[in-house]
C-alpha cells in the first residue's frame, strides 16, 4: 500500500493481489469468497488498523495489520463453511421437507399454519414434517402452544 500506482483503487488491488497469492499457495477456497464484502463490513476497523501501522513509518510494526488480515480470512472462511453446511443439508432433505426448509430459511420464526397456507397443504401434514425435521435437528422451535414458530438451526 506504500506504492500508489493509481489515484484510486489501491486497496482493491492489494486485496486482489492477496487473493492471487493465496490461490497460488493452495488456498483454493478463497475463490468462492469476497474480501471486498468483508472489508466493507469492517471498513472503520480496516482503516483504523491500516493508519495505525502506517503512522510508524519507516519502521512499521505490522502485527495489528496481520491480525486483522487473518481475522478477515477466518471470518470469510467461516461464512463459506456455513453456506456449505446449509447447502449440504438441503441435499439431505426429503422432497416434502425441501419446500418447508426453504420457507423457514426465507421467513425465520414462521408458524406452521403460515407454512401450510404458503404451500397449500394441510396443517397436520406440515406439523408432522416439522416434527421429523426437529428430530433431525434441522430446525429450532421457539415459543409454546399456539405461539410456536420455527427457524433454521
Amino acid at each position: 500500500m506504500c506504492v500508489h500506482p493509481f489515484q484510486d483503487g489501491n486497496g482493491r488491488i492489494s486485496r486482489l493481489i492477496s487473493t492471487l497469492l493465496l490461490l497460488k499457495n493452495g488456498y483454493k477456497w478463497i475463490q468462492y469468497v469476497s474480501f471486498e464484502t468483508e472489508i466493507e463490513s469492517r471498513k472503520n476497523e480496516y482503516y483504523k488498523v491500516l493508519r495505525s501501522c502506517q503512522l510508524q513509518r519507516p519502521n512499521e510494526e505490522i502485527t495489528d495489520w496481520i491480525q486483522f488480515f487473518l481475522s478477515s480470512l477466518d471470518n470469510i472462511q467461516s461464512q463459506l463453511m456455513t453456506k456449505l453446511l446449509k447447502n449440504g443439508l438441503k441435499t439431505q432433505l426429503s422432497i416434502k421437507e425441501k419446500p418447508i426448509f426453504s420457507i423457514i430459511q426465507n421467513c425465520p420464526n414462521i408458524q406452521s399454519g403460515e407454512i401450510a397456507k404458503k404451500l397449500g397443504i394441510p396443517s397436520p401434514t406440515v406439523k408432522r414434517i416439522l416434527s421429523d425435521m426437529l428430530k433431525k435437528q434441522l430446525l429450532e422451535k421457539q415459543g409454546k402452544g399456539r405461539n410456536v414458530s420455527y427457524t433454521i438451526k
